[in-house]
């Protein structure tokens, strides 16, 4: 097999990876770059040119997954696209909200290449895309070569999958984006056991060691707690969430926690995208089983819209919980210009509850010390942090531990190392030096082809 990065970083951002199996050659996602902007935020495509793309295969529907999509299929007009039948539920409604942000962002920015595709565009290739059940294996033939495709569930997000590829009774394994831990909305991922000739595996929490203690039901009942203090000393709860996943699972967590009597009464704010895809997540849970979440959740919980005008660098004192996007703040997101009026003040807390990248407004602020000045370049506010920070573990990732744990009892003869920054790369490519010296590891330079 010949492996290409097709991200043009590395690290995490426009995912996409090149196979060439045989005569067959496979593209396994196809994202954008969540802080980049125009054609730079896509993946490099120009090792496909004059190639014939037999297959494109999608893990699941994050947009740093899918996000550049439709400008592959647009390139290469013939190809069919597979990803689990939930993932085919959720996508086109990705990639429309996709189409709406770079719009806008053309508008804010004069960026002169965006939208990088048109909601009609969306509309034509959704024709080219099918959904598999997991654990139905499926067989693509090319002139000279044939593979077989299983997609085994991943946790992580609704619809995630791992592929299984099968080639000339070799097996290749991508883990995709993986959480082994049960959601409150999903199960953890459930992967077979035994050998592989090839993994290539996600490293996301490579850089992150939990503490023990740190579960994700203990998590979970800490998250609670910090909305009742909150609450009860007359501020607002911020949590910033990605729509696609986490929160919905946060909402289902809110829900229980109220049902039970563990959660106090405040306002619920949520809109948006996160709030349609709750939609998506109802039909999923009746159609496969594969996801625990009904609407009967957003109406019990009798959750308001957020307020579409918020004012940057004031404080709506609603005494409130918001769970609203970009789960890392990113600018211009309802999360951003609400923080930047809550952090100001000290009974407010913002609590994230997923991956920051350090280099986002997220990630910055959860460096952030008190008493230190913030600026929301954006909208022009500056403020000084008085209000709690605070981080709750409840990622759609795998513990590194896990991971390591898998690689090494799959046997493989080659383990190439995807989805993650520098440090968490290099913490795998150590460990397995150590726990499984017998396998080549690979950490792919981008647009470097590779026979693994």
């Amino acid at each position: 097999m010949k492996l290409t990065d097709l991200n043009r970083d590395g690290g995490i951002g426009a995912n996409s990876l090149f196979l060439q199996l045989g005569d067959l050659n496979v593209l396994v996602d196809c994202g954008l770059h969540p802080k980049k902007v125009g054609r730079e935020a896509g993946p490099d495509l120009r090792p496909l040119r004059g190639v014939t793309l037999d297959l494109i295969i999608i893990t699941h529907c994050h947009l740093d997954h899918i996000g550049s999509l439709p400008v592959a299929m647009r390139e290469h007009p013939n190809t069919p696209v597979i990803m689990t039948t939930s993932s085919r539920i959720i996508i086109e409604r990705m990639l429309h909200n996709s189409v709406n942000v770079m719009t806008r962002q053309k508008e804010e920015e004069n960026l002169a290449d965006y939208p990088l595709f048109t909601h009609d565009e969306v509309d034509r290739c959704a024709k080219r895309m099918t959904g598999l059940p997991f654990g139905h294996a499926k067989r693509f033939r090319g002139a000279r070569d044939e593979i077989e495709i299983i997609l085994h569930p991943a946790g992580h997000v609704a619809g995630a999958a791992a592929v299984e590829i099968v080639h000339k009774h070799r097996a290749i394994f991508l883990t995709g984006d993986v959480l082994f831990d049960a959601q409150r909305t999903l199960p953890g991922a459930r992967f077979p056991a035994g050998h592989f000739d090839t993994l290539i595996t996600e490293t996301t929490r490579g850089d992150t060691e939990r503490p023990p203690e740190k579960n994700r039901a203990a998590e979970m009942a800490r998250l609670v707690t910090s909305i009742n203090d909150t609450i009860q000393r007359g501020g607002s709860f911020l949590m910033p969430v990605f729509a696609l996943g986490r929160m919905q699972e946060v909402l289902a967590i809110v829900h229980d926690a109220r049902k039970f009597g563990r959660l106090v009464e405040c306002p619920v704010y949520a809109s948006g995208l996160g709030m349609d895809i709750a939609d998506y997540f109802d039909e999923i849970s009746r159609k496969t089983k594969h996801v625990q979440f009904t609407r009967s959740i957003v109406k019990d919980l009798k959750i308001k819209p957020t307020p579409r005008k918020l004012s940057p660098g004031e404080d709506p004192q609603q005494n409130a919980l918001y769970i609203v996007s970009s789960g890392m703040m990113v600018e211009n997101t309802p999360s951003y210009i609400l923080a930047s009026g809550l952090i100001a003040h000290a009974r407010n807390t913002v609590g994230f509850v997923g991956y920051c990248d350090p280099d986002t407004p997220g990630g910055r602020l959860l460096a952030a010390k008190p008493g230190d000045p913030f600026v929301f370049e954006k909208v022009h506010v500056k403020a000084k942090l008085k209000a709690r920070v605070e981080k709750f573990e409840l990622s759609g990732h795998a513990d590194r531990e896990e991971l390591l744990e898998f690689a090494v009892q799959t046997g493989a003869r080659s383990i190439v190392l995807t989805h993650g920054d520098p440090p968490a790369r290099a913490w795998f490519a150590e460990e397995l030096a150590r726990q499984a010296p017998k396998s080549k590891v690979l950490d792919p330079v981008p647009l470097k082809t590779y026979q693994v």
